[in-house]
């Protein structure tokens, strides 16, 4: 199998894992939350903004802005994603963009990106995010380490 399509199992996983946890989240967590481990919780919220809640966008303007911006985003990274030189940065590129599409997937019937996914300490939350998120994160520290270690091995 070509790398490049090793890496297009990592985009569409990421699409089909996310959007099938969000339904079990929408299904099992209304009005509840599940105590997972004494830092992590399953509780169900609604984001209408990006990643972890910034930038909030309400009404049509505001649906419009983050899908046009994501669409834009996305063509960017899908087209890093068909240049990119090595496996490592294939498969970084293939996660933000999994992440990515798996958010506005979510977001276009009602402009909100279910999350469900709660880490806390000592009564600080962290914003609550989801596996597209996940996927994104992932991604980028992927692209990072692969740039850092690239960079150090042309300095050996």
């Amino acid at each position: 199998m070509k790398q490049r399509d090793a890496s297009l199992f990592v985009i569409l996983g990421a699409i089909g894992l996310d959007a099938a946890t969000k339904e079990a989240a929408l299904m099992f967590l209304e009005g509840r939350t599940v105590p997972v481990l004494p830092f992590f919780n399953l509780t169900l919220g609604f984001n209408r903004g990006v990643s972890f809640g910034l930038f909030s966008a309400e009404g049509a303007a505001g649906w419009w802005m983050l899908v046009l911006a994501t669409l834009a985003i996305s063509l960017v990274v899908g087209w890093l994603w068909h240049r990119a030189p090595t496996l490592p940065d294939r498969l970084g590129y293939a996660a933000i963009l999994g992440g990515a599409l798996g958010n506005l997937v979510d977001r276009l019937p009602d402009g909100a990106v279910t999350d469900f996914i709660d880490l806390h300490a000592g009564g600080w939350h962290f914003p609550t995010f989801n596996l597209a998120d996940v996927a994104i994160s992932a991604g980028v520290l992927l692209l990072l380490l692969s740039s850092t270690l690239s960079a150090r091995m042309q300095r050996a």
